[in-house]
């Protein structure tokens, strides 16, 4: 490939857990907003404010950091009849908040059904935030923490979908005084095809972030990430709301 040919954003994070837990929890876990940013730490409030003529659902979302919150918008479509029995779900999100390490981004779950349960998966990737400090931060460590952010999450939604042990009583400290403890250990880095001997146990380094992300994370999106547009669209329809 030339130089000229390659593409800018070849980062695309994934993460995918097996949970043994019926499909439809799975879905009610993760589509309810409510039951999303219970579980998902990388929200703390997520609210929905439209639904588009093709069933997309807007919303906005919170991170609450004590000192600072983030906010920002998103759009995200659920498909139930995406062959084989699998479902998907597309996401476009961007924020105007100058704090956030995180930019605008799009990303896709996987819903796969296997004999003894769910492989969830996502695969997503974003422009940095914090301008240039921030993109030559990004990948030595915001992306690793996001990956590992995301890691640990999941396997909180393993646990409540699993075993009913709701994400309340999984938090950062309750671990250390022996409650129940969710480990990004759990999840893969990449996926079946591409799984390297390091795949299993840990974020994945500045070196993993970038190659194993490279044309197949985000190429392996469903059609419906299409339908939503792009993160200007969002901005027009916000301005056109306001």
């Amino acid at each position: 490939m030339r130089r000229g040919d390659r593409r800018p954003r070849d980062r695309g994070l994934y993460v995918e857990i097996r949970i043994a837990a019926p499909l439809e929890r799975v879905w009610e876990l993760t589509q309810d907003p409510d039951l999303h940013a219970r579980w998902d730490a990388r929200f703390s409030r997520i609210t929905p404010t439209a639904v588009r003529e093709n069933g997309a659902q807007e919303f906005t979302y919170e991170l609450a950091l004590g000192v600072h919150t983030i906010r920002g918008t998103g759009v995200s479509l659920g498909e139930k009849r995406a062959g084989a029995g699998q479902r998907t779900s597309a996401l476009l999100f961007t924020t105007d908040d100058p704090l956030s390490p995180l930019g605008d981004g799009r990303g896709y779950w996987r819903y796969i059904p296997t004999e003894t349960g769910i492989r969830f998966i996502t695969g997503y990737d974003y422009e940095p935030g914090w301008g240039p400090i921030g993109r030559l931060l990004d990948p030595i460590i915001t992306r690793p923490l996001v990956w590992w952010l995301t890691a640990w999450s999941f396997d909180r939604l393993r646990m409540w979908a699993e075993q009913g042990i709701v994400p309340e009583r999984v938090g950062w400290w309750r671990g250390l005084f022996g409650g129940p403890r969710a480990s990004p250990r759990n999840c893969l880095s990449s996926p079946p095809l591409r799984r390297g001997a390091h795949n299993r146990g840990a974020s994945p380094s500045a070196t993993d972030a970038t190659s194993r992300g490279r044309d197949y994370v985000l190429d392996d999106a469903p059609r419906t990430l299409d339908e939503l547009g792009d993160v200007d669209a969002i901005r027009r329809r916000e301005s056109g709301a306001s």
